[in-house]
């Protein structure tokens, strides 16, 4: 078993990884009869898949001896109507000033990251739109 999920009530719940102990709470959105005060559980696929990214190309990036400490994503989920449900997630993956990327690391790194685990388990209505932003020369 991987984790398990209470229902604390008023559109709460609170999630526990059983390896780790570590918990989150998460919020139906204000949007949708909630109180916003956490994350989401469709903020939690989008924010997954930047998670996942990022993991993956650390993963590749450390295998092949390149530095990306410090790179970080920025996530816009879009919702759609009629079903509820997740239409598109907009992923921004900037990498840190003063570091430099030749051509083949970028195509590797942006290949790897397109690739993730979450990015294929998606379903592919959901349109994924992913921007990498590279230090400047």
């Amino acid at each position: 078993m991987t984790s398990t999920v209470t229902y604390l009530g008023e559109l709460r719940t609170t999630a526990t990884h059983l390896a780790s102990s570590n918990s989150i709470i998460t919020d139906a959105p204000v949007d949708n009869h909630g109180k916003g005060e956490a994350f989401s559980p469709t903020d939690l696929v989008a924010t997954a898949l930047a998670n996942c990214a990022l993991t993956v190309m650390g993963i590749g990036a450390r295998e092949r001896g390149i530095d990306m400490d410090g790179a970080h994503a920025s996530i816009t989920k879009h919702m759609a109507a009629n079903p509820r449900r997740i239409s598109k997630i907009e992923m921004t993956i900037t990498f840190p000033e003063g570091k430099t990327y030749d051509e083949k690391q970028k195509q590797i790194l942006e290949q790897i990251g397109y690739n993730c685990p979450v990015a294929k388990s998606l379903h592919p209505d959901i349109e994924q739109a992913i921007t990498f932003i590279w230090p400047s020369a």
